[in-house]
C-alpha cells in the first residue's frame, strides 16, 4: 500500500524513520484497509506527494495541517489544496482573501496550489492518508509519530525556515521546532468559523518574505496565477 519511492533526498534523510516499528503498523493498518475494500486516499505511489514535490534539500517554508481532503474529487495530498476545477474550500478561499490583503495578489480561480511547491514550500499534513468519505479516519494509525519526526529533523538539519501552524492542531507542532533557529507564525484557522478571530489580518505571506529576506534567502512568489 505505501510505494517506498520518495524523492532522494527525504529518502535519505528519513531512511531510519523508515525502518521503526510503528511505520511497519503503518503499513500493515493500510494494507487491512484494502483488503476490507475500502477505498484510502491518495494511492500509494501518491502518499509521498508533498515530499516529492518540495525536496529536503529546498524546503524554505512548512505549511503543517491535518489530513488530506476526505473526498474523492477534492483530494490533492497537499495541505489546503484541491484538485484543478474543483469547488474551491472555504478556508483555502479565506487564504485567498488573506493573500490579497496582504500583498494585493489576485486570487486565482483554482485551489491546486502546487506552483507554491515549486516555490519550494512543503505543504505538508500531519496525517498522510485519509479513509474515503471519513475524514480524520487516520489520525491515530501512525503517520503523527511518523510527520512529528519530519518536523524534527527539518527543525534540527536546517536553517531560517519559516513554518507557518494555522489551528490550535497544527499549533501543537511548536513544541517541535527551535525558534531559536526558525521563524514560528501561529495564526487562527481559516474556516469562516473562526477567521475573524485572528487568522484575517495575520500577513503570513509578507512576515514570511521579510524574513527569508532578512536572512539573505530569495523570497517567495506566492501569486499563483
Amino acid at each position: 500500500m505505501i510505494d517506498p519511492h520518495i524523492e532522494d533526498s527525504w529518502k535519505k534523510i528519513l531512511r531510519d524513520e523508515f525502518q521503526k516499528p510503528y511505520f511497519a503498523e503503518i503499513k500493515n493498518f493500510l494494507q487491512k484497509e484494502k483488503s476490507e475494500w475500502k477505498t484510502i486516499y491518495p494511492a500509494g505511489n501518491q502518499i509521498f506527494y508533498a515530499f516529492d514535490k518540495t525536496p529536503f534539500d529546498k524546503v524554505k517554508v512548512v505549511i503543517i495541517w491535518q489530513d488530506p481532503y476526505h473526498w474523492e474529487w477534492e483530494a490533492h495530498w497537499l495541505c489546503f489544496s484541491v484538485q484543478d476545477g474543483v469547488t474551491i474550500p472555504p478556508s483555502l478561499r479565506n487564504i485567498y482573501k488573506e493573500m490579497n490583503s496582504d500583498l494585493w495578489l489576485i486570487p486565482p480561480k483554482s485551489g491546486n496550489l502546487t506552483k507554491w511547491t515549486q516555490e519550494w514550500v512543503f505543504l505538508l499534513n500531519a496525517t498522510l492518508t485519509v479513509r474515503k468519505d471519513s475524514p480524520n479516519s487516520h489520525k491515530d494509525i501512525g503517520w503523527q509519530t511518523f510527520t512529528d519526526a519530519v518536523i524534527k529533523i527539518l527543525s534540527e538539519k536546517k536553517e531560517h525556515l519559516v513554518f507557518i501552524l494555522r489551528w490550535a492542531f497544527a499549533q501543537q507542532k511548536k513544541s517541535l521546532i527551535d525558534e531559536n533557529k526558525h521563524y514560528v507564525i501561529c495564526s487562527a484557522h481559516p474556516s469562516p468559523f473562526s477567521a475573524d478571530r485572528g487568522f484575517f489580518g495575520s500577513k503570513p505571506f509578507s512576515r514570511t518574505n521579510k524574513y527569508l529576506e532578512e536572512n539573505w534567502i530569495d523570497s517567495i512568489n506566492w501569486d499563483l496565477n
